[in-house]
């Protein structure tokens, strides 16, 4: 260890530019063992591993980046998999720029030691090698536990319950676990053969997933209402993240050619997952001039889609400035080396055509002063406006929560006051007894980790629940013995 005097940093392999922008497939190169290796002995062992402090789920880096230093690869993936459902997952798409890498405490000249690298490797190896292994509960338990959405959130918190000997049952409306893991992000991040991998384990471990299935108000051939599902399970997790689109009111928003981010890539994860790279026209970037609207991570996914379906250009139109950028900057020198052109400071006015979009007009704008969340301001200037060609639009303004309560006719079930799901924070519990609720749903649209930290989390909750119901069961049963 404490080699980061002496070896440089080094992250994957990246295919060239002009390559990956020729497939969807992941952009990133494997680790070698060596390479491993020799990346995880930079790890400084700090008394204060702030890489730790500042990953939501406390995960032990640099205890397995040592076990990997010294070949005790099974032991690092053990260690590793104790506090996170999905480490590979993590590995592939967590911005380690701004938790665990970014908060490394090697000085700047020196780089921070590549962590998400290694973490992806250590269970991919653990894979390979035959140390992933099916959960065997130790008891097997009566009861049984619904959960809604097969997302991060959902299947972490079927790993944890289903290792507790429950009887866990997955309730999706896609035709695949995973959300928007699997329909949101693109393969080029994350192939889709890695959350697939994670569903097979989930199955052997006994977890049954009931795909094609909406909750509703009402029972019908493809959905299930909630007040059934409650009946059908002792308890409810609600894990359904959030699909809502957020919009922006301008002039021509509903012209054709302008569309939302999520569409567009559920559109081309569908084709690619299908063997088809060209999706229906409506979402077909091809010899087209494209904009996307916004700064997030999902419109660097929609920016880096459009140019490798062969779009004629692909421009990125953001209020704020690169500092001020809330996605990864990782994600955004990715995207600028696949031949993205961003403009920066710079907002929509109205989207221009007659039937079909053909142009944009867009205002320049000023930053002031950080506001609560600490981004500064935004100001639009007089008699700035321009006009950008756009054969079509796409629109990544994030993300807010469906009215579960009306969708489900369940007015029981209380919001907060962003229209969130309302819990308790100690116990992840509802208004509704024995309904338990996290991740996006709860936070509003969120990273991964965070919801597989939900999903665990509550998972240990709702069990809590569970036993002391079933204690109190057998305390009721014996009471009733001993009058009679």
């Amino acid at each position: 260890m404490l080699k980061f005097i002496a070896v440089e940093q080094h992250q994957p392999d990246k295919r060239p530019a002009s390559q990956r922008k020729l497939d969807f497939a992941e952009i990133y190169r494997r680790f070698s063992l060596d390479r491993a290796q020799e990346q995880a002995s930079r790890c400084s062992q700090c008394g204060v591993p702030f890489c730790s402090v500042n990953c939501p789920l406390q995960n032990y880096i640099p205890d397995w980046l040592k076990l990997t230093a010294e070949d005790r690869l099974e032991e690092a993936y053990n260690l590793s998999s104790s506090t996170n459902s999905f480490p590979e997952i993590c590995g592939r798409i967590c911005p380690q720029d701004r938790l665990c890498e970014g908060n490394c405490v090697i000085e700047a000249d020196f780089h921070s030691v590549t962590i998400g690298a290694v973490e992806s490797f250590i269970t991919d190896t653990a894979f390979e090698k035959g140390w992933v292994q099916p959960i065997v509960p130790i008891i097997e338990k009566k009861q049984s536990i619904g959960i809604i959405g097969s997302g991060p959130c959902g299947m972490a918190a079927a790993g944890i319950l289903r290792q507790k000997g429950y009887q866990v049952h997955i309730y999706d409306r896609y035709d695949r676990a995973g959300g928007l893991l699997t329909y949101g992000i693109p393969t080029f991040k994350l192939e889709k053969e890695t959350i697939a991998r994670r569903q097979e384990w989930l199955e052997k471990s006994g977890i049954i997933f009931h795909f094609g299935i909406s909750i509703s108000d009402q029972d019908s051939k493809h959905t299930l209402s909630f007040a059934n599902l409650r009946k059908l399970h002792d308890a409810i997790f609600l894990a359904t993240g959030v699909y809502k689109k957020k919009d922006v009111t301008v002039p021509g928003t509903n012209l054709n050619g302008v569309i939302q981010a999520l569409d567009y890539l559920v559109a081309s994860n569908k084709a690619i997952q299908s063997g088809n790279s060209s999706p229906d026209p409506m979402f077909n970037a091809k010899d087209k001039d494209i904009i996307v609207v916004g700064g997030g991570d999902t419109a660097m996914d929609c920016l880096r889609t459009a140019i490798r379906q062969g779009a004629k250009s692909v421009k990125c139109l953001y209020r704020r400035d690169k500092y001020n950028m809330p996605g990864s900057m990782r994600e955004v020198k990715n995207a600028e080396e696949e031949g993205v052109e961003f403009i920066w400071q710079a907002a929509p006015e109205a989207f221009i055509g007659t039937e079909k979009v053909n142009s944009i007009l867009a205002i320049r704008t000023e930053l002031g002063l950080p506001d609560a969340s600490g981004r500064q301001t935004v100001k639009l200037l007089s008699d700035s406006l321009f006009t950008l060609p756009a054969d079509m639009v796409i629109k990544a303004f994030g993300f807010d929560p469906e009215p579960l309560p009306q969708l489900w006719n369940e007015p029981s079930l209380k919001l907060s006051p962003s229209g969130t799901i309302k819990i308790d924070k100690k116990t992840f519990s509802t208004s509704l007894d024995g309904v338990y609720a996290g991740g996006d749903i709860v936070r509003g649209a969120s990273l991964v980790v965070w919801a597989i930290r939900d999903g665990r989390e509550a998972a240990h909750q709702i069990d809590r629940y569970l036993s002391q119901k079933e204690k109190h069961s057998v305390e009721e049963k014996n009471t009733k013995e001993k009058v009679v």
